[in-house]
């Protein structure tokens, strides 16, 4: 964890026009920028026009898919003002033109400090992403997002040292908000890495593999977990699963 963590530091203003100088999909990209400057608890007030873009979802939501926490948030003189602080947790790495968006269950606590989701000495998610072709430049989301078109979100934002202790009403809460997400910025395809999360939110029944319903309306792919402790599933299988649900993206 930062030195700074848990420091107060003067609020940080971010305006409408710096929140959407890349247009309201680029937003979030700008609130992670953000989140992974700061240090752990540092304030953030958040401005926009209270009558949003249609589809777009509300600003709160927008701090909280940031990696933020949001404190207060209520409207004057036809502004939406939120005021947040920057929670010990990872932001969303979206935008536009996702060819797929990868869904973890929530990150670590190692993957909080680190700045990037699956973080952990253990875990293969990236090594088996660069096998797969998925991305090029492993442990960079905001590049593989940049580049490769690979973004990347948790239906839980509450960073753990492990998803046991996650709540089925976390998981379905969260998916609502993921949905909402998906809806807006339209993934090719939604990669949902790890059984858990989507059993106790959407499939209780779910399996391995294209799911049988769409996800926010577009198509949705449950793989296993990359976790180390998943030792049975090997790293090719787990690639190939990879390459599977990137071929669900329309062309």
């Amino acid at each position: 964890m930062s030195e700074a963590t848990g420091r107060r530091v003067a609020r940080r203003e971010l305006t409408f026009d710096e929140l959407t100088a890349e247009g309201w999909a680029g937003a979030p990209g700008v609130l992670a920028r953000l989140q992974l400057e700061l240090p752990v608890g540092a304030a953030v007030r958040c401005s926009a026009p209270a009558e949003q873009t249609a589809g777009v979802p509300p600003l709160p939501e927008l701090m909280v898919g940031g990696g933020f926490v949001v404190e207060s948030a209520r409207q004057a003189r036809g502004q939406s003002l939120v005021d947040a602080r920057r929670d010990r947790t990872l932001p969303d790495f979206v935008g536009p033109g996702m060819r797929i968006l990868v869904c973890g269950l929530n990150p670590s606590l190692v993957a909080a400090d680190a700045g990037f989701g699956y973080a952990g000495v253990t875990n293969r998610f990236w090594s088996v992403a660069v096998a797969a072709g998925i991305v090029t430049h492993p442990r960079q989301p905001l590049v593989s997002l940049a580049e490769d078109g690979v973004g990347m979100t948790d239906l839980v934002k509450r960073a753990t040292p492990n998803a046991d202790s996650l709540t089925p009403a976390e998981y379905q809460a969260g998916a609502v908000r993921v949905a909402r997400l998906v809806e807006w910025l339209r993934p090719g395809v939604v990669l949902s890495v790890g059984l858990a999360g989507w059993r106790a939110a959407i499939d209780r029944r779910a399996q391995p593999g294209p799911q049988p319903s769409p996800f926010g309306g577009v198509p949705a792919y449950v793989m296993p977990s990359t976790s180390g402790r998943n030792a049975r599933t090997s790293p090719a299988e787990l690639a190939a699963h990879m390459r599977q649900a990137l071929a669900l993206a329309p062309p």
